[in-house]
């Protein structure tokens, strides 16, 4: 049998880079994979506090220059790359000049949430499908993980679902507590559309909020992980909505590598 492939979609991932739980699960689960016989690729954004020098980024040229859309406009993508230190793991960065070159990740230095954070998480969501093609890597599970990927299981059953690189691809959404009370504005649904997308597939972005994209990640995944404990009451009820799909580690017994590595088998038949 061959190895599986996964490929894990974060905003961030330790050393790198860490704001959240996110960052911890993204370094671990992956080399715990990857211990146990699986393919793994990581592919996270290249936020401009992310010290590329420090942390021996460089630029994938080969990976480079493709123009990714958001809305109307077109946005030129860069791929660095850097290694794990003491791990046999490579991470790919998504980068763009406009979108990921700011000293901060979601808020400014006054703690205003930036506008285009939207902009930023199609631009995302569409660059690491892109960049996976490019690789010429074909993924059997896609673990995406928190809002900023949550765009990327719409585009799997839609745009992409009849390229042979993510034919059989399934994908996995992971729903963490990193809620925003941030409203973006009307034009959200526009901005995100794609090849075969219509305005129906996108209907849970018109609260252009927090809620609407983790209605979407859920939606169109294969599985949702309730990957924290406390959600707000809207977060319970989206899912709870979805409980056919939704997949819970267990509380003791069985160590939570092997609830995934259990999990990813099955999943990929």
């Amino acid at each position: 049998m061959s190895k599986l492939r996964i490929l894990y979609v974060a905003s961030e991932i330790n050393p790198f880079l860490q704001t959240s739980a996110v960052a911890d699960f993204v370094r671990k689960l992956p080399q715990a994979m990857q211990e146990r016989g699986m393919e793994i690729r990581i592919l996270v954004p290249r936020f401009g506090l992310i010290n590329e020098r420090k942390n021996r980024l460089h630029e994938v040229v080969r990976l480079s220059g493709i123009n990714i859309t958001v809305g109307d406009e077109e946005k030129p993508l860069i791929i660095k790359v850097a290694s794990i230190p003491n791990a046999k793991l490579q991470v790919y960065f998504i980068d763009n000049e406009d979108y990921f070159q700011r000293k901060h990740v979601f808020l400014d230095k006054d703690d205003r949430f930036y506008e285009d954070n939207d902009e930023r998480t199609i631009f995302f969501c569409k660059g690491v499908l892109e960049t996976v093609k490019k690789l010429g890597w074909s993924p059997d599970i896609v673990h995406c993980n928190d809002w900023m990927t949550a765009l990327i299981p719409l585009y799997l059953k839609t745009t992409y679902k009849n390229d042979p690189m993510f034919k059989d691809t399934k994908s996995v959404f992971s729903v963490y507590n990193n809620s925003f009370s941030y409203r973006f504005d009307d034009g959200l649904v526009e901005k995100a559309k794609a090849m075969d997308v219509d305005d129906d597939m996108l209907k849970y972005l018109k609260s252009a909020d927090y809620d609407g994209f983790i209605r979407m990640g859920c939606t169109y995944a294969d599985v949702v992980v309730k990957a924290d404990e406390d959600y707000s009451e809207s977060l319970n009820s989206i899912l709870n909505d979805l409980s056919d799909k939704k997949f819970e580690l267990a509380e003791e017994g069985q160590e939570v590598a092997d609830q995934y590595y259990n999990l990813y088998t099955e999943l990929a038949g």
